[in-house]
């Protein structure tokens, strides 16, 4: 017997309450004769479960492989047919049981095309021509890909201004971003809705995004044909094998790098280990001594009976109802993401081709919303529930690339049920990865180095910020939003005193830093409160809460008196008198030894071996020229130790300061460098035993002259200049630098040293009309001034000279660097792609994906985009192209009219090829006009 939707649960449940206000149901008991099913099956034909246990490997161990991928669900064995289609074949895939035992064998197989970046829509791309054509091609087998389009739900205008803001969408409604990456794509009128989907309830929409080509995928058919294509290639696929072991082994250098792979039947020796486990990867990483940070759930969805006239339908994503409807044949699975998630605490390694049973007190949330939408699902039976674990990370994103812990140990999981739809384009780039050391793409967003060393242990931080991020996965992404959870994980010493004048902080890498500061009092982080699930009261009368809430538009936000006008005033403060920033949040490392000079040579775009005392701005490379890292690099006079200010040093020593959201990833990539060239010398981290104030401005150096006992005249203290100073008292490194285009200095203190500074140069200020500034501040004005910021404007993918900082390449003299070889081809060939910057004259707001015309022809999309205070005006950052694949010269750009394209209005722009505010550098300088 089955039961309806609409009615009988409610019988099963026992007649309770109904769970929120969500559930409009009344609250009586229906009397039905039917009983809810307790049939828990999977809604596909065909699995490959076999009901005969095997009693040991399904074919004989190797005594060797080039690489071991663990884990035989989609990604490890989308991994491994890459990795045998780009020439390496000598690879083995264990699997503990069958292939898509773990959790692929119970995912809904969804596959949405546009995602809110550029990379992720590439890597979706890849995935749908993997599964829909090449596999096919090679191998002659079906995958079980069925194109029935994707429809996206916006039943408030917020939505719709999403959807509108990520695809900017034209007159002709057809995405100008799809039409780049090729993606055929509609906005559509609830009329028009309808007409594409009869059986929907369209009375409360504002309008939907329609994907034609959108589609499902069969775990079972994809996964089977992924491994067969790879085994022809002469891979070695290796079932019902469980892994007991990894060994690790200390080289020469200390460095711990993967031996082995063990097993009850027998071991290979191998460099490489690929953990693509699913919800057993955190287990599968203790045994090489590497944090996998990801937590189990349970995720659902049921399976309805036949209903007449859903055939053909396009699955439906109700974001709002945090509900979505896939077709399943003539029925539908309905499943979501609710705010009250079941954790797995205890993950069982016997579960394989298993389902829990279904909690309905938790999964009757998403009911409502999909009877209100189709209300046809009122009156049909359930068939079946699917309930199984699927592993979710702090920011609902994968974890991959090499493990800090261990080299040779890759990571391919924590895939936040989008395993098969990401599998495609991120088995490419893990392969990728594998075999050159680095993505293709731009994957900083996956690679687990984007996470601190701190909280990759940290059980608070991965279960909290875990669930926040499941409960918020259909919610809309505003540009300014916070997470709540797992805050407070790490603060500076002027975290008290900067949260008492009313600082509303922002989180990176687990620290606290400044973003604004608003005129209302202090508005402190709380304890994270799971949105009042679990019985856990809800945080009251929550202002920081609150005054992000106010932000959650997609317009300028509507409180110009508090943020807006505190953040101009910010703004304003710096450009005109001078304003104090909390930099604190920066990794700050010492790079010392025998081999620092060639280190250094090697590592940095600029030539950093001037004189002790120099600071320069410089990049970090990869092979391919694309840019790893920006940075400021500070050379030291030899000497003894005076930590934490200066490092012990007979020769060559280094101070690195780095922007602190990446810090993780800087140090991992200088590490792998200095191992890969087996230099002799010592990266040491002190972020967390200085502090860092900016203090920039017209009055900066009258403010501090008061405060250093040093003469801070151009010709004593050039810019890009250093030295040990005595600030009231407490020994600093002062550093004359900019990050917002203005005369003014970086102190580096001492942690205990910091709030006596900060009082002195605040005291000092009061007369200058000094203010504290922030993060959102420092946006607005770097990006005014032209100056770049790491993975918005700046990534891996982007080499200097095309992103405008071939100035920061030694490409005149003869050291050899990292990466300079592309660099070389690159300018020999011209360059196809440049950053431009573009203002227009209209007050709106942009955020970055706005689509870029030039004389009507899209040629790109804006990376970043900010207001501009001093200027008055909206700023953007993007790469062009040539449409005809030539070269993007100073002239091509010249020669076209550019326009804009926001949420499918069109605005002029006009492209800069120097920044819009003092081009000429002549602020950085001190010279002020006196106009």
């Amino acid at each position: 017997a089955m039961a309806f939707l609409g009615k009988a649960v409610w019988k099963v449940i026992g007649c309770r309450q109904p769970l929120g206000p969500l559930c409009r149901f009344s609250t009586r008991c229906y009397s039905v004769q039917s009983e809810h099913t307790t049939e828990k099956s999977v809604p596909y034909a065909k699995t490959l479960k076999q009901e005969d246990s095997l009693s040991g490997p399904t074919k004989p161990l190797p005594r060797s492989a080039d690489a071991v991928v663990i884990g035989g669900g989609s990604l490890g064995c989308q991994t491994l047919y890459h990795l045998c289609k780009m020439g390496m074949t000598n690879v083995v895939l264990l699997e503990r049981d069958r292939l898509t035992a773990g959790t692929t064998w119970h995912t809904a197989g969804l596959l949405w095309q546009l995602r809110p970046s550029d990379t992720e829509v590439e890597l979706l791309a890849h995935t749908r021509r993997v599964v829909s054509s090449e596999l096919e091609a090679e191998t002659g087998l079906e995958t079980g890909w069925i194109q029935n389009g994707g429809l996206f739900i916006a039943s408030n205008k917020q939505r719709l201004d999403e959807y509108k803001r990520l695809m900017s969408v034209r007159n002709t409604r057809r995405y100008t971003l799809g039409k780049v990456y090729g993606i055929e794509s509609y906005v559509l009128s609830p009329a028009e809705t309808k007409e594409l989907y009869p059986l929907m309830n369209v009375k409360d929409l504002y309008g939907t995004l329609y994907v034609p080509k959108d589609g499902t995928m069969d775990p079972a058919g994809t996964c089977t044909t992924l491994s067969r294509a790879a085994t022809a290639r002469g891979a070695t696929v290796i079932e019902n094998c469980p892994v007991t072991g990894i060994q690790v082994q200390t080289d020469h250098m200390g460095v711990k790098r993967v031996k082995a792979v063990e097993t009850d039947f027998g071991t290979i020796e191998t460099p490489c280990v690929v953990n693509c486990a699913g919800v057993w990867a955190t287990k599968l990483g203790k045994m090489a001594g590497v944090n996998v940070p990801l937590i189990a759930m349970h995720h659902a969805y049921v399976v309805t009976e036949r209903i007449e006239g859903i055939q053909n339908m396009p699955n439906v994503r109700d974001h709002d109802a945090s509900v979505y409807l896939r077709l399943q044949g003539d029925a539908l699975s309905v499943g979501g993401y609710e705010q009250n998630p079941i954790f797995w605490d205890e993950v069982s390694d016997k579960f394989a081709f298993s389902l829990f049973d279904l909690d309905w007190d938790v999964f009757m949330q998403h009911i409502e919303g999909a009877i209100n939408r189709v209300p046809a699902l009122e009156q049909t039976g359930i068939k079946s529930t699917v309930c199984g674990p699927e592993s979710f990370t702090a920011d609902h994103k994968p974890l991959m690339g090499e493990a800090p812990e261990v080299r040779g140990f890759f990571l391919g999981c924590g895939f936040n049920s989008a395993g098969m739809m990401l599998g495609g384009g991120c088995g490419k780039e893990l392969a990728h990865w594998i075999i050159h050391g680095r993505p293709e793409k731009d994957m900083y967003g996956y690679d687990i180095r984007r996470f601190h060393h701190s909280l990759t242990n940290n059980n608070r931080w991965i279960r909290e910020r875990s669930h926040e991020s499941y409960a918020k996965n259909y919610s809309v992404v505003f540009p300014f939003d916070e997470p709540l959870a797992s805050r407070n994980m790490r603060k500076d010493p002027f975290h008290q005193v900067l949260q008492e004048q009313g600082c509303v902080f922002q989180e990176r890498h687990g620290w606290e830093r400044p973003g604004w500061f608003h005129k209302e009092g202090p508005a402190p982080v709380l304890d994270y409160d799971y949105y009042g699930a679990y019985d856990i009261s809800i945080n009251d009368d929550y202002k920081y809460n609150q005054l992000l809430g106010k932000e959650y538009t997609f317009d300028f936000p509507p409180h110009h008196d508090t943020a807006s006008v505190c953040i101009r005033d910010e703004c304003m403060a710096c450009r005109n008198a001078v304003a104090v920033f909390n930099m604190s949040y920066f990794g700050k490392f010492y790079l010392t030894g025998p081999d620092a000079k060639k280190a250094v040579d090697w590592l940095f775009t600029a030539d950093v071996n001037k004189a002790p005392g120099s600071t320069v701005y410089t990049c970090m490379l990869n092979k391919k020229g694309g840019s790893e890292s920006d940075l400021t690099v500070s050379r030291l006079e030899p000497g003894p130790a005076h930590l934490p200010l200066t490092p012990e040093s007979n020769g060559d020593a280094y101070y690195l300061a780095i922007g602190g959201g990446v810090a993780q990833h800087n140090w991992s990539h200088i590490q792998t460098v200095l191992q890969d060239k087996g230099f002799d010398c010592t990266l040491t981290d002190h972020s967390e035993d200085m502090g860092m104030i900016s203090i920039q401005g017209p009055k900066s150096r009258d403010l501090l002259q008061e405060v250093l006992d040093t003469d801070l005249s151009n010709e004593a203290f050039p810019f890009s200049t250093h030295k040990i100073v005595t600030a009231a008292g407490h020994k600093v490194r002062a550093m004359r630098l900019s990050f917002v285009g203005e005369l003014g200095w970086e102190l580096h203190i001492p942690k205990d040293s910091c709030l006596p500074v900060y009082h002195a140069v605040m005291n000092a200020g009061a007369k200058h009309g000094v203010r504290n500034a922030g993060y959102r501040a420092i946006d607005s004005l770097s990006i005014e001034k032209g100056y770049r910021h790491w993975h918005a404007d700046l990534r891996p993918d982007d080499t200097p000279l095309e992103a405008g900082l071939a100035f920061t390449c030694k490409m005149k003299t003869s050291i050899p660097f990292l990466g300079r070889k592309a660099l070389e081809s690159q300018k020999a060939e011209g360059l196809r792609r440049r950053i431009v910057c573009f203002t227009i004259d209209e007050k709106v707001p942009m955020f970055g994906l706005e689509a870029i015309f030039r004389n009507g022809v899209p040629v790109g999309h804006l990376r970043r985009a900010e207001f501009g205070y001093a200027i008055n005006k909206t700023i953007g950052y993007g790469y062009i192209r040539n449409p005809d694949g030539g070269v993007v010269s100073p002239d091509f750009i010249r020669g076209g009219e550019f326009t804009l394209e926001r949420m499918g209005v069109v605005y002029k722009a006009k492209a800069h090829l120097k920044s819009p505010f003092d081009p000429e550098n002549k602020r950085v300088k001190g010279i002020y006009s006196t106009d």
